[in-house]
């Protein structure tokens, strides 16, 4: 974040972190993926690919898209004027179906390149990429 903010002509170190904007937990099965978790959980895969958006993981800090969108709307409400916000594709998911009111099965499966700029407008319900 630092290099970016230089590169603008920002004072590098003048930004914040939020702790809601983390991408959500998977509980016991963080850090593996999908594909080791069917080695011993088959069902819970299972489980999930029938509900992605609703379904939690195992463990006690897990969640569900469903349980991270009630965090990034609550950080969507206290935004203030032009933000510049870096995340993860879980967020941006939900972002679109908090925005865009897009379904939760259309959230939980869209595609989320790692090259690219989100531009969102909360207040007329705007959200795309920017070539």
């Amino acid at each position: 974040m630092e290099r970016a903010r230089a590169a603008m002509g920002l004072t590098p170190e003048l930004y914040r972190t939020d702790d809601r904007l983390k991408e959500l937990s998977f509980g016991d099965w963080e850090g593996q993926t999908l594909e080791e978790v069917g080695t011993f959980a088959p069902e819970l895969v299972h489980e999930r690919e029938k509900d992605k958006w609703a379904f939690v993981p195992p463990g006690d800090d897990a969640e569900s898209y469903e349980i991270l969108s009630w965090r990034i709307g609550a950080w969507l409400k206290d935004v203030v004027g032009p933000t510049v916000c870096v995340c993860h594709g879980g967020v941006i998911r939900t972002l679109f179906r908090i925005v865009a009111g897009i379904s939760t099965a259309e959230a939980a499966e869209l595609a989320i390149p790692q090259d690219s700029v989100l531009r969102i407008d909360p207040a007329d319900g705007t959200i795309g990429w920017i070539d």
